[in-house]
C-alpha cells in the first residue's frame, strides 16, 4: 500500500489554527502585570491607623525598579494628592525602597496610596493600599480596573514579543540550516523566501514594541504609541536600548542574507565557495549573537541571582533554540516545496538538533535552578506550573524528533532514484535539467509553470503530453521549415511543468520521503505551541521571587490598630556613686521603618539622673540582624533622644542599652520587645 503525504495547504492550515488557538489561550491566561519585582513591604502598612500623619510613606521592593516622578501617588479621602511628588532613593546594599514625602497639615481620614512602576526585567508593576490618619473614613478614591500592561496593548505587545522570537528563530535557524547542513538551499525560492520573512517578522515585531513600550508602561492607551515624547522617553530606558541595539544588528543580518542569497548561492568554485562560508559563519555567529543579546540585556537574564554568568548561558539557550526550531522550520519547506532535499543535509541537521538539545538541557537546567529556587516553587507558582508545561513539550519534541530521525535513516538517496529515471527514460532527463537549474533564465517560468500545474490550469498538458499530442506538435514544429520561437518556448515550459508535476507525485508516493515529512510538520506544530509556552514564561513572575514576596508578606503580618509606642523600664547598677537608677525607653511609633527614640535617665527617687554616655543597640536574633547601634543626642539632664531610628523588619527585637555613670563605671542591660 502507497503511504502518501498530506497536502501542504490543508497542514499548514491545521497547523495554523492550531497554534493560534493554543497561543490565544496561553497569553489570555497570562497575568499582564506579573512581573520579577514585587511590593514586599510599606511603611505605614496596607490597613495601618496610624495617631499623626506620618512625613513620608515608603515602599521596599524585592528587586530594582525604575521610578518616575508619578510613580508613587498619595490621594486624600477626596481624591486630591497629599503627597509633594518628589520621590526619595532610600535604596542601602540590597533593600530597594523608594519613598515619597508627604504635605504637611493632613487630616485625618483614610488616605489611597497608588503606585506604579517599571521591574528591572522589564515588566510593569502596579499597585495600591491604604492607611488612615487617626481614624478611618470614607475615600472617594477610584482607580483604574485595567493592571498595566494589560487592555489591547497589552495584547498587541504581547504577541510582538511572541513574533519577535519566532521571527529570530526562523531567521538565525534558517541561516545555520542553509550554511551548515544544505549549501544548495540557498538558491532554492522558498528557502529564501523563508529566511527573509523571519527577517522582515523580527524588524516588524521590534518596531512595534518600541512604538508599543511607553503606553505598555503608561497609560494604556494605544493613540499613545505615536507620542514622540513618550518614544523619547522610552529610548532612555535599558529596554528601549536593547530594541533600539537590534534594529541596528538587524541591519547587519539583511546584508548577511543578501550576502547568502546573492553572491555565496551562485559561487561555483568549491574553494571559493567554502571561504566565503566560512566567513558568513563568523559573521553570522556575531550578528545572531549580537541580537539574542538584546534579550538578555533587558529581561530575566539582567536582573536577580548571577547576571554575570546567566546573561551569555541566556544568549546561548536562545542560539539553541533558534537552531533547532528555526532549521526545522526550513527543512519542513523543503520537504514541501524544494523539489529534492538529500538525505545527507537531513542527517546533518539531525546531528545539529541533537547538539542543540544538549545545549538545552544545560542552560535550561541552570535557569530553573536560578528562577524556581525551590522544588515547592516548581509546582506551587505560576512560574514554576509553566516551566513544567514547557519541559512536558520539550520532552514531546525529542520523541518526535527521534521518529524522524528514523524516517530520515529509511530515506533513500534522492540522486540514486534520479539516476535510474534518468537511465529510464531520455524524456526525464531533459525534464530534470530544466527544473533542476537554478540559475537557468527559464527558472523562474519554470516555478511559475509548476504552481499552474498544482492549481489544475495545467493537468491539461500533462494528459496531452502522455497522449502524444504534444509530441506531434513537437514533430509538426521541427518538420516545418520555419519554426516559431514562441511556440517552442511553449512546448518546452509545458515538458518542463509535465515532468516537474511527475517528478512531484513520485516525490509524494515515497513512503519515507512522506513519513519524514507528516513528522517534521508534526514536529513543527509542537514548537509553535513551545514558542508560545516560551514567551509567556518570560514575562511571568520567577517562582524564586514569588515566594521570597510571600514569605516577607507573611512576615510582616497585619499592621497593628492603632500604632503605640513601645514603653520599657530597665532598671540599672553599675556599683560606682549614682550608679543605681531607672532607664525609661520611649520607641514611637513602634513599628517597622522610621521611629523616634527617647531615653530618661532617672535616679531611684524618680529626679533626672545626669550620666556621661547612654548607647542602645538592637538586635533581631531570629533573622541574624543587628546589633543595629543607635547613639542618641543629650537633649538636657536625664534626657537623650534620637529620630529616624529604622527598624527594618518585623520581629522579637532585643534592646541593649549600656549606661555609664563614671570613667570606670557601665553597665549593660536588655529587653525583647515585639515590633511591627
Amino acid at each position: 500500500m502507497t503511504t502518501t503525504a498530506p497536502r501542504l495547504g490543508n497542514a499548514l492550515a491545521r497547523l495554523l489554527i492550531l497554534a493560534a488557538a493554543l497561543l490565544g489561550t496561553l497569553l489570555a491566561g497570562a497575568a499582564p502585570a506579573s512581573a520579577h519585582a514585587a511590593l514586599t513591604g510599606s511603611d505605614p502598612k496596607d490597613g495601618a491607623v496610624v495617631a499623626t500623619a506620618p512625613k513620608e510613606v515608603n515602599l521596599t521592593f524585592s528587586e530594582q525598579v525604575a521610578m518616575s516622578p508619578d510613580s508613587i501617588r498619595v490621594l486624600d479621602p477626596a481624591g486630591r494628592r497629599a503627597d509633594t511628588g518628589e520621590i526619595r532613593d532610600l535604596c542601602s546594599g540590597s533593600v530597594v525602597r523608594y519613598g515619597v514625602g508627604l504635605r504637611a497639615g493632613l487630616p485625618d481620614g483614610t488616605y489611597t496610596v497608588a503606585w506604579q512602576t517599571v521591574s528591572a526585567d522589564s515588566h510593569p508593576i502596579a499597585g495600591a493600599f491604604t492607611f488612615s490618619i487617626g481614624a478611618p473614613s470614607t475615600t472617594s478614591v477610584a482607580l483604574p480596573d485595567q493592571a498595566p500592561g494589560g487592555g489591547l496593548v497589552g495584547t498587541l505587545y504581547g504577541i510582538a514579543r511572541y513574533l519577535s522570537y519566532a521571527g529570530f528563530a526562523v531567521l538565525v535557524g534558517g541561516g545555520a540550516f542553509v550554511l551548515a547542513c544544505w549549501p544548495r538551499g540557498a538558491s532554492v525560492r522558498p528557502v529564501q523566501q523563508t529566511v527573509v520573512r523571519g527577517w522582515l517578522t523580527l524588524t516588524v515585531a521590534t518596531l512595534a514594541m518600541l512604538l508599543l513600550r511607553s503606553p505598555y508602561t503608561g497609560s494604556g492607551e494605544l493613540s499613545d504609541a505615536f507620542d514622540l515624547a513618550g518614544l523619547k522617553a522610552v529610548l532612555e530606558t535599558k529596554t528601549g536600548a536593547a530594541l533600539t541595539s537590534r534594529l541596528l544588528l538587524l541591519g547587519a543580518a539583511a546584508l548577511f542574507v543578501a550576502v547568502l542569497f546573492g553572491a555565496y548561492a551562485r559561487r561555483t568554485d568549491p574553494k571559493e565557495k567554502k571561504d566565503l562560508a566560512f566567513g558568513l559563519g563568523i559573521g553570522g555567529t556575531v550578528v545572531a549573537a549580537g541580537i539574542a543579546g538584546t534579550w538578555a540585556l533587558a529581561e530575566h537574564a539582567s536582573t536577580g541571582l548571577q547576571p554575570g554568568i546567566a546573561m551569555p548561558v541566556d544568549i546561548l539557550h536562545l542560539l539553541a533554540v533558534a537552531a533547532w526550531l528555526g532549521g526545522l522550520t526550513v527543512l519542513l519547506v523543503a520537504l514541501y516545496r524544494a523539489p529534492s532535499v538529500e538525505r545527507s543535509a537531513v542527517e546533518r541537521f539531525s546531528k545539529v538538533a541533537f547538539g542543540s538539545v544538549a545545549v538545552l538541557a544545560a542552560t535550561g537546567l541552570y535557569q530553573a535552578w536560578r528562577q524556581v529556587g525551590s522544588w515547592s516553587a516548581l509546582t506551587g507558582t505560576r512560574y514554576g506550573q509553566l516551566l513544567l508545561v514547557k519541559i512536558g513539550l520539550m520532552a514531546v519534541l525529542i520523541g518526535i524528533a527521534w521518529t524522524s530521525r528514523r524516517w530520515t535513516q529509511r530515506l533513500a538517496e534522492p540522486t540514486t532514484r534520479e539516476s535510474d529515471e534518468t537511465a529510464g527514460t531520455g524524456e526525464a532527463a531533459g525534464a530534470d535539467e530544466a527544473p533542476g537549474a537554478d540559475e537557468a533564465p527559464g527558472a523562474d517560468e519554470t516555478a511559475g509553470a509548476d504552481e499552474a500545474l498544482e492549481a489544475g490550469e495545467v493537468a491539461g498538458a500533462d494528459e496531452a503530453l502522455e497522449a502524444g499530442e504534444v509530441a506531434s506538435d513537437t514533430e509538426d514544429v521541427r518538420g516545418s521549415e520555419v519554426i516559431d520561437p514562441e511556440r517552442a518556448a511553449q512546448l518546452a515550459r509545458q515538458r518542463a511543468a509535465v515532468a516537474t508535476a511527475r517528478r512531484k507525485r513520485e516525490r509524494d508516493a515515497d513512503p519515507e520521503r512522506a513519513g519524514l515529512r507528516r513528522s517534521v510538520l508534526t514536529e513543527a506544530a509542537v514548537a509553535v505551541v513551545l514558542l508560545a509556552v516560551t514567551t509567556v514564561l518570560t514575562s511571568t513572575e520567577p517562582g524564586r521571587t514569588e515566594e521570597e514576596a510571600g514569605r516577607a508578606t507573611a512576615a510582616s503580618g497585619p499592621a497593628a490598630v492603632p500604632d503605640r509606642p513601645v514603653d520599657i523600664r530597665l532598671p540599672f547598677d553599675t556599683g560606682g556613686v549614682d550608679g543605681k537608677g531607672v532607664v525609661r525607653l520611649s520607641l514611637d511609633p513602634g513599628r517597622t521603618g522610621a521611629n523616634a527614640l527617647h531615653i530618661f535617665v532617672e535616679r531611684p527617687n524618680g529626679k533626672p539622673l545626669d550620666v556621661p554616655e547612654i548607647k542602645i543597640a538592637l538586635t533581631l536574633e531570629a533573622k541574624n540582624v543587628g546589633p543595629l547601634p543607635v547613639a542618641p543626642d543629650r537633649i538636657q539632664t536625664g534626657h537623650w533622644s534620637a529620630s529616624g531610628v529604622q527598624i527594618p523588619m518585623p520581629g522579637e527585637w532585643k534592646i541593649q542599652v549600656t549606661v555609664r555613670t563614671s570613667e570606670i563605671d557601665q553597665t549593660t542591660i536588655d529587653k525583647n520587645v515585639k515590633i511591627g
